[in-house]
């Protein structure tokens, strides 16, 4: 799966990324819209986490919801 794809189907994957980031909130979500760079951010400052990390967990979740 890609990123278009991901931002085309926004709304039935944040159910799926409230999983994996339990920390994240539905305005956090609004906010993100599907926009990466956004959601990055957003888990970035969640979770205290460094940005390189956090795109390398969402990339791989990304993969892994294409398997």
């Amino acid at each position: 799966m890609n990123w278009k794809q991901v931002e085309g189907n926004w709304d039935q994957l944040k159910g799926k990324l409230r999983t994996k980031w339990g920390k994240l909130t539905n305005d956090d979500l609004e906010q993100a819209r599907g926009r990466r760079d956004r959601l990055v951010g957003i888990i970035e400052s969640r979770y205290g986490e460094a940005r390189e990390r956090v795109e390398r967990e969402l990339d791989k979740w990304i993969d892994q919801l294409a398997a």
